[in-house]
């Protein structure tokens, strides 16, 4: 990171030095966040639901409908944007000491933290004022311009990251991610908690890896019960965003590097995807 991060987030020598470089991060942060029209955190109760997945697609979606986009990923201990967006490298520091996010395509800038690893593979050991250190500096120091959206990777569950997400950007809405299988849906149950303690508005509720067609015969096949995310989401007073069938063809993609709303949009996953982005458009006002 730069040295003006690195100032902002660590106590600064002699009296009163690091309150006040943390009120001057504050005002830029506050600065930052007045360029940016909307912002959506993708969250999850549990791992292993496709949360990045769905996280880098609506992007990627919002993206090609013209809008001004973001990505930022702040899943520090396990980061796979830059790894779905087929994004390899540092990122960049400019003359005046701010960070370029990566761009994917014309309208979509991304950063993760996985551009500060030497190697991939490298763990991320932080504590929790580590981790709140850099998500500032992710919304401080980079140079995100005008966007129409942030959409924000979290990591499952409700500790650090979607904290100080809640904090810093206390106009986030989140986006719940879950599969249809008890042990998920509890962890959702959670995470809907956690918004409404921490005052987050919530756009609703995705089931992902939902039913899906036999390549065979045509059959729906259900991997997990039907209809428990949306009686889930009916009874925990948010909305149904929709479902989204499961894509053996989604995690090829992922794994190339090129997210599937960008290549195949014709894919059932690209197609129930579409119409949630309708959803989620629609939740912020249409635009």
């Amino acid at each position: 990171m730069n040295e003006k991060a690195e100032g902002a987030s660590c106590p600064a020598s002699g009296k009163g030095g690091g309150n006040m470089a943390h009120n001057l991060q504050d005002k830029i942060i506050e600065s930052s966040l007045a360029k940016i029209r909307h912002k959506l955190l993708v969250m999850s109760g549990k791992g292993g639901v496709g949360k990045s997945s769905i996280a880098a697609n609506l992007a990627v979606a919002l993206a090609a409908r013209g809008s001004r986009v973001g990505l930022m990923d702040v899943d520090l201990h396990g980061p796979s944007i830059a790894k779905i967006m087929g994004i390899k490298g540092l990122l960049n520091i400019t003359q005046d000491s701010f960070i370029e996010p990566w761009s994917f395509g014309q309208n979509l800038k991304v950063v993760s933290v996985q551009a500060l690893m030497p190697e991939g593979d490298h763990a991320v050991i932080w504590r929790g004022p580590a981790k709140t250190g850099v998500i500032r500096q992710f919304i401080a120091d980079v140079q995100w311009g005008q966007l129409d959206y942030l959409v924000i990777d979290s990591p499952p569950g409700t500790g650090d990251e979607p904290l100080t997400v809640a904090q810093v950007i206390p106009d986030a809405r989140s986006i719940i991610v879950a599969t249809a299988q008890e042990v998920a849906l509890a962890d959702v149950r959670k995470s809907i908690h956690f918004c409404q303690t921490v005052k987050m508005g919530i756009c609703g509720l995705i089931e992902n890896m939902g039913a899906f067609a036999c390549p065979h015969c045509g059959k729906s096949i259900e991997l997990f019960p039907a209809g428990e995310t949306e009686r889930t989401a009916r009874r925990m007073g948010i909305a149904f965003l929709g479902s989204i069938p499961f894509d053996p063809e989604v995690v090829r993609y992922c794994d190339a590097g090129t997210p599937v709303m960008g290549v195949n949009g014709s894919s059932p996953f690209a197609v129930a995807l579409d119409s949630i982005l309708d959803r989620v458009v629609g939740s912020c006002g249409g635009a």
